[in-house]
Order: structure tokens, then C-alpha cells, then sequence
């Protein structure tokens, strides 16, 4: 097993969302690994936990992330962060991401669950993507 490119896909992820011109349209640059202090944006897309597991074979170590990219609102209904979320999955899904260790052999969508949150004025949608990735 091999968990020594989870940092470069991580970068990877993140250039890509931050360089998507659609995502761009809707949250700015409101992409983020760690909240910054202060008062965020009403929407914002926040990379979040991450589930590795071992995927080496004949060929070498590898592995299969699947972590999540959430996107969160202050939005009074569900339509403006699920137009961002459709940006997240389209920039995301079947990419073919540049990592600097290693190599993506394949990036999918899996799930996402939308819900309320807080007094139920606010609103999350967790996407989680699948990244099988190789170290060669």
C-alpha cells in the first residue's frame, strides 16, 4: 500500500476546482482546505475527510482514495449550492488531474447526500469522489 500521493491528489483536487471557470461563476475563489478566520462567503466549497485503502497489485503500490468535497451555504433553499455542487462533480469526475507523485489511474463520483443544517437554515451537500491512484 502506498499512501504517499494523498497530498499530491489533494493539490490536484484543489487546482482544479480553483482553476474551474463555472465553479469560479458561482463561489469565486471561496474554495477552501481550512476555513480562514473571519466571516466566510454565504457559499463555499470546503475539501473534507478523505478513506484510503490499499489497491497495489502486480504492477506496483497503489491505492483508492475516496474523500469528500463538501459545499456549504447560508442559501435560504437548496438550488444555489446544488448549481455548485453540479460544478464541483463536472470539474471533479473523470478528470484526468495531474498529480507530482505518482500517477491517477481513474477518478469517479460516487455519492452525495444534501441536508439541512444548523436551524435548518443553512445547507450542505457532501460529494464523495473515488481516486484510484498509482505510485510508480
Amino acid at each position: 500500500m502506498s499512501y504517499g500521493q494523498a497530498s499530491a491528489l489533494q493539490r490536484a483536487v484543489y487546482a482544479r476546482l480553483a482553476g474551474d471557470p463555472a465553479l469560479a461563476a458561482l463561489v469565486g475563489g471561496a474554495i477552501y482546505d481550512a476555513l480562514p478566520p473571519g466571516p466566510v462567503p454565504g457559499t463555499y466549497v470546503s475539501l473534507g475527510a478523505e478513506d484510503v485503502r490499499d489497491a497495489s497489485d502486480m504492477t506496483g503500490a497503489g491505492a483508492l482514495h475516496r474523500f469528500t468535497v463538501s459545499v456549504i451555504s447560508d442559501a435560504a433553499g437548496f438550488q444555489a449550492p446544488k448549481a455548485a455542487a453540479e460544478a464541483v462533480a463536472d470539474a471533479l469526475t473523470g478528470a484526468a488531474l495531474s498529480l507530482d507523485r505518482g500517477h491517477l489511474v481513474g477518478l469517479w463520483f460516487d455519492r452525495a447526500r444534501a441536508k439541512r443544517v444548523g436551524a435548518g437554515d443553512g445547507r450542505r451537500i457532501d460529494l464523495r469522489f473515488a481516486a484510484r491512484v498509482s505510485d510508480d
